[in-house]
């Protein structure tokens, strides 16, 4: 790091700042104010904040590993744009009829208090112990690798940027609420995707370029089944990604973080009508088109730099591990000031998780916990429990780092499998609650229960038979160790929709009023005519573009 990459740093800082107190000097009096930003968010904001929100530094890390590591093969988790389109089109409608601050809140509406308090308990347990641990452990590992120091007044050098870090974003996620968020994300999105498209060209620059990188992966196996680094669609019988389970698994995983995710949906919740909300989706599914090539595709530009042995700047490119790909790049590649501002990118991609999560966490437990039990809470009162409520899930996430650090090397493996047994029952009810006006309250409840059952015990069994030598073979062990963990995604979703189906069919069908708006076939012919009025025939075009992007990328890679 040179003199010219500080200046540019502190000028971020700078613009930072300003906005944080922009933010801070509005009123925000109400909890509507603190954690939808007012409800009047603009479809540019939204958008960029659904994109900075899911950048976080387990894909400069995580994802340039994967591609550094495996190549094509986690894309089918950044070409998710289509989904974001399923939200727009298809979710935002009752969303925004239903009014609610949070999904726990949604699924109260369309099912039972128990289906909420279930859904606010596993999202807040899995921000603090995924989310926020994941996202700060990889911050502090890039900064290890780009600054690359070790130790600072006799501390590791990991503590010091990781923490200071999260302090940083929750102060400006206390002070400010939702709208720091989306301000600040407008700030951040340029400069991250800038600093890492000029990753991208100067990384193919050093190697020779796009065909030069295919030529050197494709002829890199991945597995004994002859499938390659740049093949997207694997053998089904390979052992981590075979290509149905990968469709299925992905798009189960997918759908509940982009449609149902407190996390992302909350974004789309403070858009001030349906028009905007909707075309922030769409802002947003063009965005997430993005990762495979500023994330990815580097990682695998490094693998072919690294196999290459090309030399940089005198000496011979190597990298370490596969995950520190990105910022070996970074150190590598970047001239002075640039590589400042590549900096200011990862800076922009942590406190924009970060603070996105933070966010989410403290509104989930303020309007779905303690406002339930203390209903006449005065509004100035939410917002502080609120910002207390952030502090604790900071103060969690952080002493849950030590045990993050001890599984270091499967990081990414570890976040994505328990994403794929989080998913599954919450997707089986969400899904059902909009589509099937025959879903019961007992039926949506216990296909969640269903999932979080399942998914405890395989995550149990994860740990059980990767720290016991010599189990004995069973059934239990075949069904919830050795089955692929992308398949008993599909399998275990599949069973929460049979769950909902049985229990439904057994139990007293919801009243009309209940549902009212809030299944397809129950809204009113005013309800229709607004949402009507909010696309017209440019939303259908931006669609449509999306949808062939995402399919001639899977024709170009299958």
């Amino acid at each position: 790091m040179q003199t010219l990459d500080w200046i540019v740093i502190g000028v971020f800082s700078l613009a930072l700042i300003g906005i944080i107190i922009w933010v801070v000097k509005q009123k925000q009096n109400s909890s509507a104010d603190y954690f939808l930003g007012g409800r009047d968010a603009t479809w540019i904001a939204i958008g960029a904040s659904i994109f900075a929100s899911n950048i976080g530094s387990e894909h400069l890390i995580g994802l340039a590993g994967a591609g550094a590591s495996s190549g094509m093969a986690m894309a089918h988790w950044e070409i998710q744009g289509w989904i974001i389109l399923i939200l727009g089109w298809v979710f935002v409608p009752f969303y925004s009829r239903s009014m609610v601050y949070t999904m726990p809140e949604f699924l109260e509406r369309r099912y039972n208090k128990e289906s909420r308090s279930i859904l606010s308990f596993i999202s807040l347990i899995s921000y603090v112990l995924t989310k926020v641990a994941v996202t700060v452990y990889a911050g502090g590992l890039v900064f290890q690798q780009v600054f690359g120091i070790e130790e600072l007044w006799g501390i590791d050098f990991f503590w010091i940027a990781a923490i200071g870090l999260v302090v940083l974003t929750a102060l400006y996620t206390i002070f400010g609420g939702m709208k720091s968020v989306l301000y600040t994300s407008v700030l951040q999105t340029p400069i991250l995707l800038l600093g890492s498209l000029i990753i991208l060209v100067l990384g193919f620059k050093a190697l020779g370029g796009w065909d030069e990188m295919m030529r050197i992966c494709s002829i890199t196996t991945v597995n004994e089944y002859g499938d390659h680094m740049t093949d997207l669609m694997r053998n089904n019988s390979d052992p981590q990604y075979p290509w149905l389970g990968a469709i299925i698994g992905s798009a189960i995983i997918g759908f509940w973080y982009w449609c149902t995710d407190q996390y992302i949906v909350q974004r789309v919740l403070s858009g001030k009508n349906q028009k905007e909300a909707r075309r922030g989706s769409i802002f947003g599914a063009y965005l997430k088109l993005l990762p495979v090539f500023l994330f990815l595709i580097p990682g695998m530009i490094a693998f072919a730099l690294a196999q290459e042995g090309i030399v940089i700047n005198g000496e011979v490119f190597k990298l370490s591990t596969p995950d520190a790909a990105f910022p070996t790049l970074v150190a590598k590649l970047l001239p002075a000031g640039v590589k400042g501002l590549v900096v200011c990118g990862i800076l922009a991609a942590l406190m924009s998780s970060l603070a996105s999560l933070f966010n989410s966490s403290a509104m989930l437990f303020t309007i779905d916990f303690y406002k339930r039990f203390k209903p006449q809470t005065p509004e100035k009162k939410l917002v502080r429990i609120g910002q207390a409520a952030t502090v604790v899930i900071v103060i969690l996430g952080i002493l849950w780092i030590p045990i993050m650090r001890s599984v270091g090397d499967v990081l990414y493996a570890y976040l994505q499998d328990v994403q794929s047994v989080l998913s599954p029952g919450i997707a089986a009810a969400f899904l059902l609650g909009i589509t099937w006006k025959r879903a019961s309250a007992k039926g949506g409840m216990w296909g969640m229960i269903a999932g979080i059952v399942i998914g405890l015990t395989r995550l149990s069994a994860n740990v059980y038979y990767s720290n016991v030598t010599g189990a004995s073979d069973n059934w239990f062990k075949a069904i919830f160790y050795d089955e692929n963990w992308l398949f008993f995604c599909g399998w275990m979703f599949l069973f929460c929709v049979i769950v909902v189906v049985v229990v439904s069919l057994a139990t007293k069908a919801p009243s009309a009023e209940k549902i009212q708006g809030l299944v397809f076939g129950t809204s009113t012919p005013e309800q229709r005519a607004e949402t009507r009025a909010s696309w017209n025939k440019w939303d259908v075009i931006h669609t449509v573009i999306i949808l062939c992007i995402t399919a001639a990328f899977y024709w170009y890679f299958w």
